[in-house]
């Protein structure tokens, strides 16, 4: 048995453990309390869709959190996988419905992707998260922006857990005390 074949194994597999681990910290059901404002600013006090909404944007978040801070390219890979796993196993969501779930994650995904790679918009980053969450919701009005910004303030805090259970289970970037990130930078060829 090859020591590089026995490596890439064992590697593997940490990969998949911890991003089951990853995904396990955005599984966690959202606050009564946000369920209930959702319910009412936007969802036509649907509970159950506010809640499946809530579930989505933490869901993309975290995934959009791996593509984009995680130490090792691979990681956003293992958590998609994972995720797709767990949606396709959710006991939640009807067997017969779980391809219109990976829609709807999906485009989730991609709008609140576009809110986090835009952030020269001239709204503010938090205002378009939580714009995005609202127009998600159905609800054929304008949303007031204390709604906006509580909407915001929400998807910024799962994304802050996300960055956290991503730092906890994947590492945390460490660099040299004697080099600037700059320096790293422009040695790596970024400019």
């Amino acid at each position: 048995m090859s020591t590089s074949w026995w490596s890439e194994w064992k590697a593997g597999r940490k990969l998949r453990r911890n991003a089951a681990a990853f995904l396990r910290a955005l599984q966690h059901e959202p606050g009564e309390d946000d369920v209930r404002w959702l319910a009412e600013c936007g969802t036509r006090g649907d509970q159950d869709h506010a809640r499946w909404e809530l579930r989505y944007a933490r869901r993309a978040l975290g995934l959009l959190a791996a593509q984009r801070d995680a130490l090792d390219d691979r990681t956003a890979s293992a958590v998609a996988r994972e995720l797709g796993t767990a949606l396709a196993r959710d006991p939640l969501i009807d067997a017969g419905k779980r391809p219109v779930a990976q829609r709807q994650l999906n485009s989730r995904l991609r709008a609140y992707g576009d809110v986090l790679s835009h952030r020269d918009a001239p709204e503010s980053t938090g205002s378009r998260l939580g714009r995005t969450l609202l127009s998600f919701t159905g609800a054929p009005r304008e949303f007031s922006q204390a709604d906006v910004r509580r909407g915001g303030e929400l998807l910024a805090a799962y994304l802050d857990e996300a960055n956290e259970a991503l730092r906890r289970e994947f590492g945390i970037a460490t660099l040299p005390e004697d080099i600037a990130p700059s320096a790293l930078r422009a040695a790596a060829g970024g400019g």
